[in-house]
């Protein structure tokens, strides 16, 4: 039964886990690094509130800093409504790929499209963040950075190609056993209580007969 209930809470837990990764529970995933020129790429900022169920506003900002280039420069804004290209090097080439529909903004991901060699650098992302509690606010900056690489071609290795492939083949394979766990941990709880009913009725039936028996005795001592 102990282990049995080990499993069980093994299962609980994974299934918590489960249910808060498919209703999109922020994680601070980190952007790709390499992008291939002529194409659209996703600059990935993720920034997740340590509390989430504290009411919070966000603008962002986004920094580029070009190779050979000693500065970073403003080149995108975002306040929750409307965005604005600030350098016309990105001008109608960056879009909005972060949070959508909300003030709240912990996804500050943003598209560059068709991209070209001297896209590559330094890109920093900037969370302006303002905590709402019941009796103040608190404001907090947070920033990430996205060294990005452009080629020609792309040079996904066959490696990480089959990192992806085993982290789904484990992941299926973990919820399969999981699955058998938990069937083997029902029949046997489910065998261990009518056993229990069983040995209870026949302790009963004992007791009745045993009873019955004193109950006999004493009439005849009469």
């Amino acid at each position: 039964m102990d282990a049995c209930a080990r499993r069980l809470l093994l299962l609980c837990v994974f299934c918590a886990l489960s249910v808060s990764v498919c209703r999109g529970a922020c994680a601070e995933v980190d952007s790709d690094t390499e992008a291939v020129a002529g194409r659209s790429f996703k600059l990935g900022c993720i920034s997740c509130k340590m509390r989430g169920e504290v009411e919070a506003t966000a603008t962002i900002d986004w920094l580029f800093k070009a190779r050979g280039e000693d500065d970073f420069i403003h080149i995108y804004s975002y306040d929750g409504q409307a965005s604005n290209i600030v350098d016309e090097r990105f001008q109608d080439r960056m879009e909005w790929h972060g949070s959508k529909k909300t003030f709240d903004i912990q996804d500050a991901s943003v598209d560059i499209l068709n991209v070209t060699f001297n896209d590559s650098g330094v890109y920093r992302c900037i969370f302006n963040r303002i905590l709402s509690y019941e009796h103040y606010e608190f404001s907090t900056i947070e920033q990430k950075e996205v060294f990005l690489t452009v080629v020609a071609k792309a040079t996904r290795g066959t490696a990480s190609i089959v990192s992806e492939v085993m982290m789904y083949v484990s992941i299926i394979g973990l919820q399969l056993w999981l699955l058998v766990e938990m069937i083997y941990c029902y029949r046997k709880i489910a065998a261990a209580g009518e056993e229990a009913l069983r040995a209870s009725a026949a302790e009963y039936l004992a007791i009745a007969s045993e009873g019955k028996d004193n109950c006999g005795g004493v009439q005849v001592a009469e």
